[in-house]
C-alpha cells in the first residue's frame, strides 16, 4: 500500500488548501515524510491514503482515527512552542520563511528548466505577440 508506485498525487492536489505552489509542495513533501512512518502507523496510513489519491486531505483530517492522532501531535508541538523564548520563536519563524522562499526558488527554477527544455520560453518568429490587422 505504501510503495512509491501507488503514489499518484502531485502538488496541485494541495493548492486549494495551501493557496501557494511552494506551500503545496511543502505539504506534499511533509506527507511523504509521514508516509515513511516516523510519526507512527496511523499517520503513515493517512499519508499513504492521501498521497495515493484514495482520500483527499480535507476528508482525511475529518476521519476521527487520523484527527485524534494529529491533535495529539499538534498539542505536543504547541507545548514545545510555548516553552520557547520569544527570540527562539522569532528565529524559527524566520527559518520557516527562508524555507518557504527556498521552495519558491526551487519551483521557479524547475519551471524555467521545463520551459527551456520545451522551447516555450523563447519567442519564435511566429509567436503571435506582434500580430495586427493593420
Amino acid at each position: 500500500m505504501a510503495d512509491d508506485q501507488s503514489r499518484q498525487v502531485d502538488d496541485s492536489e494541495f493548492l486549494e488548501i495551501a493557496r501557494d505552489p511552494a506551500a503545496a509542495s511543502i505539504m506534499r513533501k511533509s506527507l511523504e515524510q509521514l508516509a515513511k512512518g516516523g510519526a507512527g502507523e496511523v499517520l503513515k496510513e493517512m499519508a499513504d491514503e492521501v498521497l495515493s489519491g484514495r482520500v483527499g486531505l480535507r476528508e482525511a483530517v475529518s476521519i476521527p482515527a487520523y484527527a485524534n492522532h494529529m491533535i495529539d501531535k499538534f498539542q505536543a508541538s504547541k507545548q514545545e512552542w510555548d516553552s520557547l523564548s520569544e527570540m527562539d520563536r522569532e528565529r524559527l519563524a524566520a527559518d520557516g520563511e527562508r524555507f518557504l522562499e527556498d521552495e519558491r526558488r526551487e519551483l521557479e527554477e524547475t519551471e524555467r528548466e521545463k520551459r527551456d527544455a520545451t522551447g516555450r520560453g523563447a519567442k519564435g518568429r511566429h509567436d503571435g505577440s506582434s500580430w495586427s490587422l493593420y
